[in-house]
């Protein structure tokens, strides 16, 4: 464990005090009478003596112990307000001295935290966690990795690759610790704090590495190495793609008909196969290629009973080639729930209720289903959930147990490229890393704390507030009396609403702290919208209506 610290230490802190000094410039050292604060930079004559204080501490640490920490004691207190070395890297390292010789680095830390210094600095958290390692304070160093991760401290990639070496080191410790050892005991009572960026390049990565002779197993799976070299180039279908032919082996052709989405890295096109209008699929084209996305769908495939899997999106195919991958999957033609939202907004009105205890319910059920056979969408926002309408009329009943029409009457979730399976990783992973999406944050990313199914059940609590409201969620946190806090939406419940409905929802979800299994909150709080639909038989006819409406209203009819 010192042997770790020491490498860890050395890394972070390195040749201390590097600076170049203005050429015209005279050290205070040999020019008495100018004062420090007069200089361009009144940190160098400090440097300088700590330097000579350091030697002298070398040759004799008894003697010297005192005036080296009173020394870097007077400097930390001259400076820890001056706005200058706010972000200095090198009174950072004077910090960093200090704590390490007065032996209690969390003062120092707090103080640093407290005054805002050098907080974006990796090195601070590194030289932090080693101090903790050396002390033997593994779970306490896991956290303040997982703290300058998630502040993005940088250099990133440094603190990434020197967290990366505590966790190995870790599950040294695991393998070759006796099971009566005492750290063996205190990585075990605690690995579930020990957390994880799932979006990481390194980390899929990893996973489809362990995964390789499965995933050529799939059905629909073709891999090359040589890039696509089709007749129409992938590159010209971002400026005209209507009425192009695409190739992708198997014997099939795809005629593009038109763009249906655009994003950073993917395009998704609509396309009939050989020509056939009756046979209509959506080619999502990305660069780099992305082999995650099909991979989650075939966990699909598997994980979930029939039939609940028309929820959840089709992948045909995958074809991946040196510089890009082509997935084959289902297109509907009915647009997205975003769009629904749409539809009532450009005529100044929200969705009546009825509509979004319904639009509730389909999206309770979903997450129930994903969490329950361990996956996380990730990406849970209207834009990625497709509108299912039943091509006959829906009946009057069939609504609670969904049979007849009302089995084609819902919602899809699609998009699975931030999808995460529980599976792959230790039982109590907890995650850090932000979904990057505004607006769809979960508190826990909000306040860089570790989350688990709350990037979801969050993404859930901002689409009803669309619905209802018509605008993206804002969340008040207030105080409790025990020192904890409520977090709600901002936006009042209008009276004639089923509040208490709502506003359970809204309360449980997001102040949900847990990070185990939220399948049996989900199921409560989606039995509660459903006894309160079902037991009235005048709001399933209203619903009807209204999903009739919003279908005409999209030209779906």
């Amino acid at each position: 464990m010192v042997e770790l610290s020491r490498r860890l230490e050395q890394a972070a802190v390195g040749s201390l005090f590097r600076y170049s000094p203005t050429r015209n410039v005279q050290s205070p050292i040999s020019s008495p009478h100018l004062s420090p604060r007069s200089l361009p930079d009144p940190l160098f004559p400090w440097l300088t003596s700590i330097c000579r204080a350091l030697d002298e501490f070398g040759r004799n640490p008894e003697k010297c112990g005192d005036s080296l920490r009173v020394l870097l004691e007077n400097c930390i207190s001259n400076f820890s307000d001056d706005e200058q070395y706010r972000d200095d890297a090198r009174f950072l390292k004077i910090c960093i001295l200090y704590g390490d010789v007065i032996q209690d680095f969390k003062r120092i830390f707090e103080m640093m935290e407290a005054k805002g210094i050098c907080q974006r600095q990796s090195m601070l958290f590194e030289a932090y966690a080693a101090f903790l390692i050396a002390q033997g304070d593994l779970l306490e160093a896991n956290k303040v990795y997982m703290l300058g991760i998630s502040r993005n401290a940088e250099p990133l990639e440094r603190l990434k690759r020197m967290y990366a070496m505590f966790l190995k080191y870790v599950e040294e410790i695991i393998q070759n610790s006796a099971p009566e050892s005492q750290v063996n005991k205190i990585v075990h009572e605690r690995q579930d704090q020990f957390c994880v960026d799932p979006w990481s390049t390194s980390v899929i990565d990893s996973f489809l590495k362990e995964k390789e002779t499965c995933i050529k197993k799939y059905a629909g799976y073709h891999v090359s190495n040589k890039i696509y070299s089709g007749k129409a180039s992938l590159s010209s279908l971002q400026n005209s793609s209507r009425n192009k032919t695409l190739e992708l082996g198997g014997g099939k052709k795809y005629q593009i008909k038109g763009c249906s989405g655009v994003g950073r890295f993917a395009q998704v096109y609509k396309a009939f196969v050989d020509n056939n209008p009756d046979d209509v699929v959506a080619l999502k084209i990305q660069r780099p290629a992305f082999l995650w996305e099909f991979y989650m769908y075939r966990l699909l495939d598997e994980r979930i009973r029939s039939e609940e899997r028309s929820s959840f999106g089709f992948a045909h195919r995958a074809h991946v080639y040196a510089d890009s991958s082509i997935l084959v999957a289902d297109y509907l033609p009915h647009g997205t729930l975003q769009d629904a939202i749409n539809s009532h907004l450009v005529t100044k009105k929200v969705m009546e209720e009825v509509l979004c205890i319904h639009y509730s319910i389909e999206m309770l059920r979903m997450l129930e289903t994903l969490h329950s056979v361990g996956i996380i969408h990730g990406d849970f926002k209207p834009d990625n959930l497709l509108v299912r309408y039943s091509r006959e009329e829906l009946s009057a009943d069939g609504f609670s147990s969904r049979t007849g029409n009302w089995a084609d009457q819902g919602l899809c979730l699609v998009d699975w490229g931030r999808g995460i399976d529980l599976c792959l990783f230790p039982a109590g992973t907890n995650f850090i890393g932000d979904c990057q999406t505004s607006g769809f944050s979960c508190i826990q990313m909000q306040e860089n704390q570790p989350w688990t199914y709350q990037v979801d059940t969050y993404g859930l609590c901002v689409i009803v507030h669309m619905m209802l409201h018509g605008s993206y969620m804002t969340i008040e946190k207030k105080a409790k009396p025990d020192g904890s806090y409520h977090y709600q939406p901002k936006n009042p419940f209008k009276r004639y609403w089923k509040v208490e409905l709502w506003s359970n929802l809204f309360s449980t979800l997001l102040n949900n702290r847990s990070n185990e299994s939220d399948v049996m909150l989900l199921q409560s709080l989606r039995k509660s919208f459903e006894d309160h639909i079902c037991n009235n038989q005048l709001m399933i006819n209203q619903l009807k209506h209204l999903l009739a409406r919003q279908k005409s209203s999209l030209g779906l009819t």
